[in-house]
């Protein structure tokens, strides 16, 4: 099958394109505003299937935004009659559409187009009117407030929060792709003219703001979001997106003594702290019960011993580790335990415990094995 894509070089064409050669569809039509204009009678001669995602938001002269906009989606449509083809056309259009200004007017202008050039030629279209989008490779500092935030919360740069109150419509660029691509592949027919757009996400510029900077303090806090919100998972994805590229790294505080080092790794509100542990040969590191929290010990590195008893016995457990066989222990409350490098490098053992150590309540008691 044979796509074009115009506006391949936009948000939304960069990601749409990626995505469909993940999915093995390598006849693609890229059109930009950078590319020979003689191709796109090529392209539309050819086409199976077109994107039309280009268009202009934001320019010096409001008349351009007809020109851009209604202009260029005549010239596609008449291209495309030219060479009788009436292949399907999905148009990327905006709820601005609605609005009485002159970029919604061009847009709406774009959408009737459209509409009527598919009562005439019976090509089947389907327009989506995107609200805000947000995603990788959106510009910043251009006309997307989730790219400008991230962008200079990243870098430590200020930002403008006029109104923290305003509520956003937001849908992410992953969803967005996919169901362009339902539409490609028939898993998604447009009901009448417009077609729902997918999965919107309401909420406030304020939280949208708070989100962000709790992101880039977790560096700090060696913490994660919260991955069950949708809307988080999605946001945090985008603000990794914009570090800096001197940036993709951060320190960890390695607590470190002669028997080796501790190194918490991430916290969790919900599912709990993953730390670091390294213990050079012959250290035994433990001897300690817990009440009510537990931990799995997965040793990555080296060889070892773990060794429990229950408080109330003197019955000795012994669970042999090594890196060459990756299994877990846990480690059940009420049984003191502890562990021992057997070998003659250092043993790296990745440790999980349900929550947080808190000095206030340790839940840790000392009790040799």
């Amino acid at each position: 099958m044979k796509i074009l894509v115009t506006g391949s070089k936009g948000f939304i064409g960069k990601n749409l394109v990626s995505e469909l050669r993940n999915r093995n569809f390598t006849d693609i039509f890229e059109y930009s505003s950078d590319t020979d204009s003689i191709l796109l009678e090529e392209y539309c001669e050819k086409a199976d299937f077109v994107f039309h995602l280009a268009g202009v938001n934001r320019l010096q002269e409001q008349s351009e935004f007809m020109d851009g906009n209604y202009g260029f989606t005549s010239k596609l449509l008449e291209t495309l009659k030219k060479y009788h083809n009436s292949c399907p056309v999905v148009l990327s259009s905006s709820i601005q559409a609605e609005l009485n200004n002159p970029y919604g007017i061009s847009k709406k202008a774009s959408e009737d187009l459209l509409i009527n050039y598919s009562k005439t030629t019976g090509s089947k279209v389907v327009v989506y009117r995107f609200p805000n989008v947000f995603g990788k490779w959106c510009r910043p500092n251009y006309n997307s407030a989730i790219a400008t935030f991230c962008y200079n919360i990243a870098r430590e740069l200020p930002i403008t929060v006029n109104d923290p109150t305003v509520v956003m419509n937001l849908v992410y660029i992953d969803d967005v792709v996919d169901e362009l691509i339902n539409v490609l592949i028939g898993k998604k027919n447009a009901v009448g003219d417009y077609s729902e757009v997918p999965i919107i996400h309401v909420i406030t510029l304020g939280e949208v703001v708070r989100l962000i900077y709790t992101f880039k303090e977790s560096r700090e806090e060696r913490s994660i979001p919260d991955m069950s919100n949708q809307f988080a998972k999605k946001l945090y994805s985008t603000y990794l997106s914009y570090l800096p590229k001197t940036k993709f790294s951060y320190d960890l505080k390695m607590n470190t003594d002669h028997r080796g080092s501790f190194t918490e790794f991430i916290k969790t509100p919900d599912r709990g702290q993953v730390s670091v542990n390294i213990s050079k040969p012959g250290i035994t590191k433990g001897n300690h019960w817990h009440h009510t929290k537990n931990e799995k010990f997965l040793v990555v590195s080296g060889t070892g011993v773990i060794r429990f008893r229950d408080i109330n016995s003197e019955e000795v457990i012994e669970y042999f580790v090594s890196g060459e066989k990756m299994e877990v222990v846990d480690i059940p409350t009420g049984y003191t335990h502890n562990i021992e490098n057997l070998g003659d490098t250092d043993m790296v053992t990745i440790m999980w415990a349900n929550e947080f150590f808190d000095p206030e309540k340790p839940d840790t008691y000392f009790l040799e094995v």
